[in-house]
C-alpha cells in the first residue's frame, strides 16, 4: 500500500486541491497538450482488462502485485479515495488511454459509485476502485458507509452543454465541499438583474448633493474651511431673496409720517434684491407731487422722471417695445443692480390712479420685482392703487412716538378695508431704521410687542453714517452690518411673497 493511503485527512486535502485546480482551468480539453508534460518517457499501455490505477511512468512488478492485493482487499478509506492521480506526472493522451475518457460500459467491473442505487451501502467491495472525482457530487453519509447515487454519473468533461435553466458555475465534489463550504471564490452564481429606472426625477434625486462652497470671509476663507454660522445664514438669506416667482410681484413701502425712512428703506430693499437676483428690480417713487428719490440716487444716464415716461407711454406700450426703450427713462444703480423711476420734480404734474395703472402695467412687462415708495397722503388715489396692487407691505418706522403712531393708525385704517387689506397686514414686514439719536427705549419697549403681533416679522437695520448723510445711497459704501440687515429684510419679503402667491387674489 502506498504512502498516500496512510492518512485519510491528507488525501482529503489533496483531493480537494486537485478538484479546485480542475475547476479553475479556463477551457479544459483532453485534446490539448498537457501543460506539465511527464519528465520521463510514456509508459506502455496497460492491459485491456482494466484501466491503469496509477500514472507512474515505469510501474514496478512488485508494486503492480501489491496494487492487485489492495484491489482484492481494500479498506474503507481506499474505497472512498483510491489514489491521487493528480500528484503523479500527467500522461500524453496519445500514448495510453485515459480512464477519464473511457466509457463506463467498456470496464469489466461495475462502477461502485454508479452501478447501484442510492439505498445500497458500500461495504468492502471486491471491485476495483475507480476515481471518485469523476463521479457525481451528491452523497449522503449513513453511519460508516456511503450511499451511492441512483443515476450513473459520466465524465463531466463529456457531458452535454448546460441547460439554460440550470445554475451556472462548476459543482464541487463532497470532499471539496468539506474544505470549501462557500464555494470556489469568484465562481458563485451571478447576481440577479437589478431593475434600473430611467425616470428623470429619480435619476436627479440619486445624484450626489453638491459640496458646500468654502468660506469667503475671515480666517476660514484663507484656510479653505467651511463657512461659519453667520456666513451660512447669510447664504441662506441670499438664496431666499433670489426666489424665482411665477409672475411679477409688487412690494409697497408705506408710512404716512414723513421722515420715517421710507425712501432709504426702498433703496436698501431694492439693492439687496437686485444683488441677490442679479437684476430685474426697479424702485419707483410713487409720490403724487414731489418725492426725494432723485436726491438719494446716482444720476447715471438720465434726468427723466415719471412725467417724461407718461408722455412716451404710447410708444413704450407698443408690442415691439424693448427694455432698453424703457430704460432710457430710468436711472440704473450699478452697486445695487437695480433701476430707479423718480417722481415729478414740479408741482403741476400730479400722479393719479390711472397714471399709476399705466406705469404699473408697463414696468411689470420688463421687471420681475417692483419696489414702490409712497408719499404721505393716504387719501390720494395713487397711494390707494399701490395698496391694491401690493403683494407685500413694508412699514418703515423709527423708535420715536410720531413715527410709530402714524404706522399704528395706518394699520388700523387698513384693517377696515376688507379681507384683502387684512391679509396684507398679516404679511407686513416692519423695517426699523434709526438714525443717530432716534431711538427711544421706552417707545421700543411698549410698541415692539405690538408690531411683532400684527406683522409677519420685524427687522432692525442698524444706524449707518452713509445713510444718515442723506446723500445718494451707494450699497458698496454701506457697513457690513447694514448690508446683512438689508439682505435679511429682502429674505423676509421674499418669504411673504411666496406665501402671497399661494393665495388666489
Amino acid at each position: 500500500m502506498t504512502d498516500s493511503h496512510n492518512s485519510g485527512q491528507h488525501k482529503d486535502r489533496e483531493a480537494a486541491a486537485a478538484e479546485v485546480r480542475r475547476m479553475w482551468q479556463p477551457t479544459p480539453s483532453w485534446t490539448q497538450p498537457d501543460p506539465n508534460p511527464a519528465p520521463t518517457t510514456p509508459p506502455p499501455p496497460p492491459p485491456a482488462q482494466k484501466p491503469p490505477v496509477s500514472s507512474q511512468a515505469t510501474p514496478d512488478p512488485e508494486e503492480v502485485e501489491e496494487e492487485a492485493v489492495e484491489e482484492e482487499q481494500p479498506d474503507a478509506l481506499s474505497q472512498e479515495f483510491p489514489g491521487d492521480s493528480w500528484s503523479q506526472p500527467a500522461e500524453t493522451p496519445t500514448a495510453t488511454p485515459d480512464p477519464w475518457t473511457q466509457q463506463p460500459a467498456a470496464e469489466p467491473a461495475a462502477d461502485a459509485w454508479s452501478s447501484q442505487s442510492s439505498a445500497e451501502p458500500v461495504a468492502r467491495s471486491k471491485e476495483p476502485a475507480a476515481d471518485p472525482w469523476s463521479k457525481s457530487a451528491g452523497y449522503e453519509p449513513t453511519g460508516e458507509a456511503w450511499t451511492r447515487s441512483s443515476e450513473p454519473a459520466g465524465d463531466p468533461w463529456t457531458q452535454p452543454a448546460q441547460e439554460p435553466g440550470q445554475p451556472a458555475g462548476p459543482q464541487l465534489s463532497p470532499a471539496a465541499q468539506h474544505f470549501f463550504p462557500q464555494g470556489i471564490p469568484g465562481q458563485g452564481a451571478p447576481p440577479p438583474d437589478r431593475q434600473v429606472s430611467y425616470r428623470a426625477d429619480e435619476l436627479l434625486q440619486a445624484l450626489p448633493l453638491p459640496r458646500e462652497a468654502p468660506a469667503e470671509k475671515g480666517v476660514r476663507s484663507v484656510l479653505r474651511l467651511r463657512p461659519g454660522t453667520s456666513e451660512r445664514l447669510e447664504r441662506i438669506a441670499r438664496a431666499t431673496a433670489a426666489t424665482a416667482f411665477r409672475r411679477p410681484v409688487t412690494v409697497t413701502i408705506a408710512n404716512p409720517k414723513g421722515g420715517s425712512g421710507k425712501t432709504p428703506t426702498t433703496l436698501l430693499l431694492a439693492g439687496a434684491l437686485g444683488q441677490a437676483r442679479g437684476g430685474g428690480v426697479v424702485a419707483w417713487d410713487n409720490n403724487e407731487l414731489r418725492g426725494n428719490m432723485h436726491l438719494r440716487t446716482h444720476d447715471t444716464n438720465s434726468r427723466s422722471t415719471v412725467t417724461d415716461l407718461l408722455q412716451a407711454m404710447q410708444m413704450l406700450t407698443q408690442p415691439d417695445a424693448r427694455l432698453g426703450d424703457v430704460g432710457a427713462y430710468l436711472r440704473h444703480q450699478v452697486s445695487g443692480q437695480y433701476d430707479v423711476l423718480t417722481s415729478a420734480t414740479t408741482t403741476y404734474a400730479q400722479i393719479e390712479a390711472k397714471d399709476f395703472d399705466q406705469i404699473h402695467r408697463l414696468l411689470s412687462r420688463f421687471y420681475k420685482v417692483l419696489v414702490i415708495d409712497t408719499g404721505n397722503n393716504e387719501g390720494s388715489s395713487n397711494w390707494r392703487e399701490a395698496m391694491k396692487a401690493s403683494d407685500v407691505l413694508v412699514i418703515p418706522i423709527k423708535w420715536k412716538s410720531l413715527s410709530c403712531a402714524a404706522a399704528v393708525q395706518m394699520l388700523e385704517e387698513l384693517d377696515h378695508q376688507g379681507p384683502d387689506a387684512q391679509r396684507l397686514i398679516r404679511r407686513a414686514v416692519i423695517a426699523v431704521s434709526n438714525g443717530p439719536g432716534d431711538v427711544n427705549k421706552e417707545v421700543e419697549k411698549q410698541l415692539r410687542p405690538y408690531f411683532e403681533s400684527r406683522a409677519a416679522a420685524v427687522v432692525d437695520i442698524p444706524t449707518d453714517p452713509h445713510i444718515a448723510a442723506e446723500g445718494p445711497l451707494d450699497h458698496s459704501a454701506l457697513q457690513p452690518a447694514t448690508r446683512r440687515a438689508a439682505l435679511e429684510l429682502a429674505a423676509k419679503v421674499a418669504e411673504q411673497i411666496t406665501i402671497a402667491l399661494n393665495v388666489p387674489r
